[in-house]
């Protein structure tokens, strides 16, 4: 049996579910294989990179697949290119994909597909998570986050796309304030349209993007506020490339966000304090912000952390940050594992 692991955008907790999911049927005494066709967690842009996720499943599963075989192909920017350029064939990297799985899958009871960074990923060379399902023959589970009601648009619409393949969704990382609503509403709705939901995760804040100290710490980040909290919690950046006007409009729609702008943008910076939902300034290539702002930020309890690169390499480096803050290590999957018991159908999820 196969079950594929994807998700509608990227760090949804989709690699600590999937692993979770492979020790939970390793401990119904099933031998365990696992493949992300589609290594897309990657430390660097060139091809030679290999994902971080099988690499973490070969030790959570204690597994002896080499790496080339449980990621038959490295997503990287440069494989894009040649993919756009008309250098890769569809149908051959189809059948390298199929062969590595027929391989891993000859002697275990159970396959662990994970997908690639979202449902779409992999269009380009006809490989999107729906056509792997399709050609390994997998049941697959969604990974959702929910808000509100508006975000049940996005799984309708992946709910379509993946058809009779679809075994059901699993919401992950449920903020409290919306847990009655996908309790009371949301899960009804879908099961009424025939969408099955596996279980409802409750935010889990030890998984749940990276804290504003972690983050300084990983960027070598200088703090320039003094007196505030670093505790705080970041999932998620925005760049502030913008005028002050446009920028304001978008931060006001943002949550547990890092404003990524240049340290020399003060318009900006200013305008950022003034909304909810902006919880650290990062300011890039060097420049010191004046005083007023500094000022202003110390007394919203609002984080500045400066570093010296500018605003596209900043942002590079603060992807790797997220992606490898969601699944660090084993504690991790155990933790999801424990979340699956309390609040998801396991047994479901594995003999869909």
């Amino acid at each position: 049996m196969t079950v594929l692991v994807t998700s509608l955008e990227e760090s949804t907790g989709k690699t600590a579910v999937a692993l979770a999911l492979g020790t939970a049927a390793q401990a119904r005494d099933e031998r365990v294989g696992y493949m992300k066709p589609k290594g897309t967690r990657l430390q660097s842009a060139v091809g030679k990179t290999l994902d971080e996720d099988p690499m973490l499943a070969r030790e959570v599963l204690d597994l002896d697949a080499a790496m080339h075989e449980m990621e038959p192909i490295v997503y990287s920017p440069t494989f894009v290119q040649e993919a756009i350029r008309g250098r890769e064939d569809p149908d051959a990297l189809r059948e390298q994909v199929q062969q590595r799985f027929e391989a891993l899958s000859a002697d275990v009871d159970r396959m662990i597909v994970e997908g690639g960074g979202s449902l779409t990923t992999g269009g380009i060379v006809e490989l999107t998570d729906a056509d792997l399902a399709e050609l390994l023959d997998a049941t697959v589970v969604l990974v959702a986050n929910f808000e509100d009601s508006s975000d049940l648009d996005d799984v309708l619409a992946a709910a379509d796309v993946l058809g009779d393949r679809l075994g059901g969704v699993l919401f992950n990382d449920v903020p409290d304030a919306a847990f009655d609503s996908l309790a009371s509403d949301a899960v009804p709705f879908l099961e009424g349209r025939g969408i099955r939901v596996y279980g409802t995760l409750p935010r889990d804040e030890e998984l749940a993007g990276v804290t504003i100290a972690e983050l300084a710490d990983e960027m070598g980040a200088d703090v320039l506020t003094s007196g505030v909290p670093t505790d705080g919690r970041i999932r998620r950046f925005v760049v502030g490339a913008m005028s002050a006007g446009e920028a304001l409009g978008q931060l006001r729609r943002v949550r547990e966000a890092a404003l990524i702008t240049g340290g020399d943008r003060t318009d900006v910076q200013t305008t950022a304090l003034e909304t909810s939902g902006v919880e650290c300034l990062l300011l890039t290539g060097g420049f010191y912000p004046p005083d007023t702002v500094l000022g202003r930020a110390e007394s919203a309890d609002v984080p500045v952390l400066l570093v010296r690169t500018d605003t596209a390499t900043t942002l590079n480096r603060t992807d790797s940050v997220m992606n490898t803050g969601k699944t660090k290590d084993g504690r991790t999957v155990d933790r999801m594992s424990r979340l699956l018991e309390d609040y998801a159908d396991i047994d479901a999820v594995l003999d869909a």
